[in-house]
């Protein structure tokens, strides 16, 4: 059986969340992982309207979409920002999402954060409860300070739960961490419980990250590496575009390049075998 195929809605950041929705759906995906992050892309928020959270989810079911992760990024160095991360594992699971992903530290723009792996092991057992309620698994984002899977791996195995693992970022390994993904999956594979597929342009810290297939790292052989060595998790797509287009205000034809970009992404994937 193949590895279920998402789309992160962060790929439509500065876009609505009906947009992405749209987009996604027309590419031909089945599968999102929903963003919940504050300040940045805030396509779902635990403190919206229920009548808005009720249209987005007839939104989904209409477009045939259904949700199998929420991006919920919160500062996990902080106590005082846990009480959010369980506001978004509520909404995770009124979506129906199976994962809850955060990085260690605010996914952008993170103020005063102490990274230590102490902190971080003892604030994220104390969330375990929380996954158990709301049958959520944490990914643990390869991002920032924690910017390898080997440095993620140490914390999911501090923590040593089966409710938490890797959340590796083909990508931000490279952007962060300054290493190969296909060579660092190597110290965390065991551990890993979902994956961000994204590509990069240029193998240093620049933001270029292109459509699936564009840019310059080996995802057909991360793929085939991950999944015989056992992975069965989901493969989510992020294409997080240049700097300058992703922090812009957008423009009239700017949806129509994010969606074709996507569209190229699934038609590269469906080429070889992997959708």
């Amino acid at each position: 059986m193949k590895n279920i195929i998402s789309v992160s809605t962060n790929t439509y950041h500065g876009f609505t969340v009906d947009e992405a929705l749209e987009g996604i759906a027309a590419a031909g995906f089945k599968y999102v992982e929903l963003t919940a992050v504050r300040g940045w892309t805030e396509h779902i928020m635990p403190d919206m309207d229920e009548a808005e959270l009720a249209r987005i989810q007839k939104k989904m079911k209409d477009l045939g979409l259904e949700c199998i992760a929420v991006s919920g990024h919160c500062n996990l160095t902080d106590q005082e920002r846990l009480n959010d991360f369980r506001s978004n594992m509520k909404l995770a699971k009124r979506f129906g999402a199976k994962y809850i992903i955060s990085s260690t530290g605010e996914a952008h723009f993170g103020k005063d954060e102490k990274f230590t792996d102490e902190i971080l092991i003892t604030n994220i057992k104390a969330l375990i409860p929380d996954l158990e309620e709301n049958d959520l698994k944490l990914g643990i984002e390869i991002h920032g300070e924690y910017g390898t899977g080997e440095a993620v791996n140490r914390i999911v195995k501090g923590v040593a739960s089966p409710r938490v693992g890797v959340n590796y970022d083909t990508a931000n390994v490279v952007f962060y961490g300054g290493k190969s993904p296909n060579e660092d999956i190597k110290t965390c594979v065991s551990n890993m419980n979902f994956v961000h597929l994204k590509d990069k342009t240029g193998f240093d810290n620049s933001w270029n990250f292109p459509a699936i297939g564009k840019g310059e790292l080996d995802l057909l052989g991360f793929i085939s590496y991950v999944t015989e060595h056992g992975y069965q998790g989901p493969f989510s797509i992020e294409i997080e575009h240049t700097q300058d287009f992703t922090m812009r205000d957008k423009t009239a034809g700017d949806i129509d390049f994010v969606n074709q970009v996507l569209k190229d992404s699934y038609a590269y994937l469906e080429k070889n075998g992997i959708i």
